[in-house]
């Protein structure tokens, strides 16, 4: 907070400047003005907040002075210096706005009491400014909110979002009470998380509301702008121009989705659902930009189901329990989907979860206890940052770990993964020197090995998980027996059924129509 002093005796001037410690009350002094003409010369640039001046002085006067001053700062608060002869004058300056005054002979107490209490009114003044800032500033969100939701109850509510919109350009209304809108959605990134990105936010709408006719409203990680469209100007030149500004000044990346243009605030709320449709597209069209719907009508939607190839290659990577390979292959596959023309949020989200459920039925069978189950549909919206492939790879790898954890305390924790191994691939031809290999053993050892811990030889063990797999299809499904007997590793349906009759008793169609089957 800046004070001046105002004084053409030397010995006052220099006295107030040096007998009182300014900077340890909290204000800032000027360099003291010779005469009220110097003073007024130097307010308009310099601000003062608080002027002490001297009643008489050559030339102009003190009160003629707190005239002028409160003409070009009505806020500044002026203390007046008198002399005893001159106390009547100086009540009158009270009456002019002067704050208070104060007698020449007064000690540096009088005179530090007298500039804190005026210190104390302008702070008062800007609590209250606030106050009332804050009031304002949360009723229009609240209106805006109404607009938004469709919600305006009453004729004020459109009368209010039109006067506001065309107090920003200093333009009356049209007669017919019509006023060209829409409503941008924007997200500025860049900066980082937390209290940086509220920074961002706050900077990136300052810009914005003065580099376009609109009202915002700040909520979250975007910022909601009603913008006036001249009907020179409908297109989004002027927007991209306030985009590309706000970007290069703040060194970010901003992304704006417009809405349609409506002629009235209550029609607000289509603008709105139209661009938050545009808004959601935000990770497949790019980090910066304008988008209008033109941008987005041509995609029908991509893939959403992973291939059989890609959960063989996830369920390969998951066994070896590789995360460097894990995280290549997840960037590998949601940048194929986020290049594709074709690829909608819907359509990404569906395809993304079908990967996570992948990943959960591999951990089913590498446990091998049927415990493990799909998680519901909306666990994993893949729908805020960071980007996609870092929340499925999160997911994946927990998978990944949930069951390398579970055998880590074991003693052949090489066979563990050798047996999921073997159940991921019980439709191929799978050979006890293909596993050997897989966990680094020689045949004749894995063989050992495995027998001592299964109770079984190879063969015997992958035509129990044939057959046991066989037998969940069946249940489960209605796959043609040909189709079953391929997903299990049998290119002889007869030979199927016969090994299947022989581990269960009845023939696979048998057993599909058997009770409880």
């Amino acid at each position: 907070m800046r004070i001046l002093i105002v004084d053409d005796e030397v010995i006052i001037r220099t006295g107030l400047c040096t007998v009182i410690d300014w900077k340890e009350l909290g204000l800032t002094l000027l360099e003291p003005a010779e005469s009220a003409e110097e003073a007024l010369e130097r307010i308009p640039q310099e601000k003062p907040h608080i002027v002490l001046t001297d009643i008489r002085m050559s030339g102009m006067d003190g009160i003629v002075l707190a005239q002028e001053i409160k003409k070009l700062l009505p806020d500044t608060e002026i203390v007046i210096l008198t002399g005893y002869d001159e106390f009547a004058y100086a009540q009158q300056a009270l009456r002019q706005g002067v704050a208070d005054y104060l007698l020449k002979t007064s000690g540096p107490e009088e005179i530090i009491k007298a500039a804190l209490k005026a210190r104390q009114t302008i702070m008062d003044k800007w609590e209250l400014l606030r106050n009332e800032q804050a009031r304002t500033a949360a009723f229009r969100h609240q209106l805006l909110e109404r607009v938004f939701e469709g919600r305006t109850g009453n004729d004020t509510d459109p009368v209010l979002v039109q006067s506001w919109l065309g107090e920003r350009r200093k333009i009356a209304l049209p007669a017919d009470g019509t006023c060209p809108m829409r409503v941008i959605l924007v997200q500025a990134a860049g900066w980082g998380e937390g209290h940086l990105a509220d920074l961002l936010n706050g900077a990136a709408d300052n810009m914005l509301s003065e580099l376009l006719p609109s009202l915002s409203l700040v909520k979250g990680e975007r910022i909601t702008l009603v913008v006036r469209v001249d009907s020179a100007n409908e297109g989004t030149g002027e927007l991209e121009r306030a985009v590309r500004r706000v970007g290069q000044t703040l060194k970010c990346t901003v992304f704006a989705a417009a809405g349609c243009i409506v002629a009235r605030p209550q029609e607000l709320h289509r603008s709105f659902r139209e661009a938050e449709s545009i808004y959601s597209y935000r990770l497949l069209l790019g980090e910066s930009g304008v988008y209008a719907l033109g941008d987005i009508t041509s995609r029908s939607g991509g893939r959403t189901v992973c291939s059989q190839e890609e959960e063989k290659e996830l369920s390969g990577i998951l066994v070896s329990n590789n995360p460097a390979q894990l995280r290549q292959w997840v960037n590998r596959i949601v940048r194929e989907q986020m290049d594709d023309g074709a690829v909608t949020p819907n359509s990404l989200q569906a395809y993304l979860q079908s990967v996570v459920f992948a990943g959960h039925r591999w951990l089913e069978r590498a446990k091998g206890d049927g415990r493990a189950s799909a998680p519901p549909a909306t666990a994993y919206p893949f729908d805020t940052d960071p980007r996609p492939e870092a929340e499925l790879f999160r997911i994946l790898s927990s998978l990944m770990s949930a069951f390398h954890d579970t055998i880590s305390d074991s003693r052949y924790t090489y066979m563990q993964r050798a047996i999921a191994y073997i159940r991921d691939r019980l439709d191929q031809h799978l050979t006890l020197q293909d596993v050997a290999r897989f966990v680094h053993l020689t045949p004749n050892h894995f063989s050992e090995v495995f027998k001592k811990e299964t109770g079984q030889s190879y063969i015997e063990f992958v035509t129990m998980e044939r057959m046991r797999k066989a037998a969940d299809v069946l249940s489960s499904t209605q796959m043609k027996i040909g189709e079953v007997a391929g997903a299990v590793g049998y290119e002889d349906i007869k030979y199927f059924s016969q090994q299947f009759k022989k581990y269960y008793g009845k023939t696979p169609s048998e057993f599909r129509q058997s009770p409880g089957s």
